[in-house]
């Protein structure tokens, strides 16, 4: 009984480490932070903006479309075919299956082409998938973002370190 607990909390732990908590990195620049407000492309290309971001979707309740898109991207640098395989499912029992919490809202023609590629998974068996996501991301939960308290106050923050400096 105590190695079947030892062995799910290690399977537990390992599925947790495939998408970072948070990712690691440095403290944004003014400059970058008011990129962001030019383009979705910007914020979802710097590490520190996709941070920001997903605490921003934390709020709105819909922080799996980043994790989802998170784990499509590091899915796509994935070159061995068991851990392809092995994250595959993971992605599609996380964010595809009906019945994960974590679901993404994706139309029945992308479920479909998903479905069917999950007979044998790539590194881009959920291109068009995080594509839609990506979309839906952009169209929707940017332009709040950038009314976002979230925004403004980061925005202040770091003008004003730098005018201090």
């Amino acid at each position: 009984n105590e190695d079947r607990e030892r062995a799910w909390r290690a399977s537990r732990e390992t599925k947790l480490e495939t998408i970072p908590n948070c990712e690691a990195c440095a403290k944004p620049t003014p400059e970058e932070v008011r990129g962001w407000a030019q383009s979705f492309d910007k914020l979802m290309k710097s590490p520190a903006g996709r941070n920001v971001f997903r605490e921003f979707l934390r709020t709105e309740y819909s922080e799996e479309n980043m994790l989802f898109w998170l784990a499509c991207e590091e899915l796509k640098t994935e070159c061995n075919k068991h851990t392809i395989d092995e994250k595959a499912r993971m992605i599609y029992e996380d964010y595809i299956s009906i019945l994960s919490p974590k679901e993404v809202s994706l139309d029945s023609r992308v479920r479909e082409v998903i479905n069917r590629k999950m007979q044998e998974p790539s590194s881009h068996t959920f291109d068009d998938a995080q594509l839609q996501i990506y979309t839906l991301m952009h169209r929707d939960s940017y332009p709040r973002f950038l009314n976002s308290a979230i925004y403004k106050s980061l925005l202040q923050s770091v003008s004003r370190s730098s005018s201090e400096s």
